[in-house]
């Protein structure tokens, strides 16, 4: 029966309270009860605390889309995540992809350029594939996971500390505005009391939130470390791809060039066997994608009707008999010929001529 009792009473004190700052926090907004206004320093604090929140969730959901586009296999992996349960292994596309190059491959047959170069396309794809899914897991372990931890630990507490502060604060103005409105001194000197006890109370949970707040500088810190460990993974990542890429351009450039036309169609310019030579690793290492441009002086060349030396950049098999077959670094005679189509030029070596590719020539001085 007194534990019942203490019960009601317990409830019936929380209804007050709340009651309480309910009003209070009614007629702050309605401009009728004064409010007391934290320092500035602990405003900044909390306001440093909100943004940090923001911008952490921003490039914590945006990290999660650029490692796994998939959105569904995102929501599935949250699952697992929550169930305390690891996600199925799934291949991903560029395994995938792999996979479908080496199968048609071996169906074309190995012996074949193109089932050739399928199988070593396929081989390289399959090695991106492993390098992908290891920046996943080191992103996710380095960087991803520690974000997350701020947001679902560090954060939640301050939220938690930031709302009991806000009810102290309510009920130490309420306190002021009985304090105002008491007139027989009995009442008086208990409103006194009251102001008192909810100041301190007040000042206590500032000072417990504020020294909360002071520790996201730490977390600014710790961040920092956490992206340089995610660009050091990044770094890794497509450095491994570029090598890979390399290395696959090597092994298809012994490939005779006429196995790249369509059914032996050369309307279009020829894609010389090595790239890199041509524009350079700093070239390739920061664009997206790779273009291939005539020099300007070749183009001033098609506009005169003179000759000029040229050397050949990169092997070349004519794939028909109006075309001249070239070997890298040997020296020929080029000129233009009227109506002949902007990516050829006219080859002549001795007694023989054809039309030479404008990409596999760097003109000589």
């Amino acid at each position: 029966m007194n534990i019942m009792d203490f019960n009601v009473k317990k409830l019936a004190a929380d209804a007050g309270t709340f009651l309480s700052r309910a009003v209070q926090f009614t007629e702050e907004k309605l401009g009728q009860a004064e409010k007391t206004e934290l320092d500035a320093h602990l405003e900044n604090l909390l306001s440093k605390a909100e943004c940090t929140k923001i911008w952490t969730e921003k490039i914590m959901k945006q990290t999660e889309v650029l490692l796994q586009p998939n959105p569904n296999a995102r929501i599935e992996e949250f699952v697992y995540e929550k169930l305390d349960r690891k996600a199925p292994s799934r291949i991903n596309n560029p395994e995938l992809l792999g996979q479908y190059m080496i199968d048609a491959g071996t169906e074309f047959g190995p012996g074949t350029a193109y089932g050739n170069a399928l199988i070593k396309c396929g081989e390289t794809q399959k090695r991106i594939g492993t390098a992908d899914r290891e920046l996943i897991q080191t992103s996710a372990l380095n960087f991803l996971t520690p974000l997350r931890n701020f947001i679902e630990g560090d954060y939640k507490t301050i939220a938690k500390e930031r709302k009991l502060l806000q009810n102290k604060r309510l009920d130490l103005d309420a306190a002021k505005t009985r304090l105002k409105k008491a007139k027989a001194a009995e009442t008086k000197s208990s409103s006194e009391q009251e102001l008192r006890i909810t100041q301190s109370e007040f000042d206590r949970q500032a000072e417990i939130t504020r020294l909360l707040l002071e520790g996201i500088s730490s977390t600014h810190a710790h961040h920092l470390r956490c992206l340089n460990d995610f660009v050091e993974a990044q770094m890794t990542y497509y450095a491994q791809c570029y090598q890979y890429m390399l290395d696959l351009q090597k092994q298809l450039g012994s490939f005779p060039s006429n196995y790249l036309s369509n059914n032996n169609q050369t309307s279009g310019t020829p894609v010389p066997s090595s790239l890199s030579n041509a524009i350079g690793p700093s070239a390739m290492a920061s664009t997206g994608s790779l273009v291939i441009t005539s020099p300007s002086n070749l183009n001033d060349l098609k506009e005169s009707s003179g000759s000029r030396k040229a050397r050949v950049l990169y092997d070349y098999d004519a794939a028909n008999s109006t075309e001249l077959s070239l070997l890298a670094d040997e020296v020929i005679t080029v000129f233009s010929v009227v109506g002949m189509d902007s990516d050829w030029l006219m080859g002549e070596r001795g007694n023989q001529k054809g039309k030479v590719p404008i990409t596999y020539l760097e003109l000589l001085n």
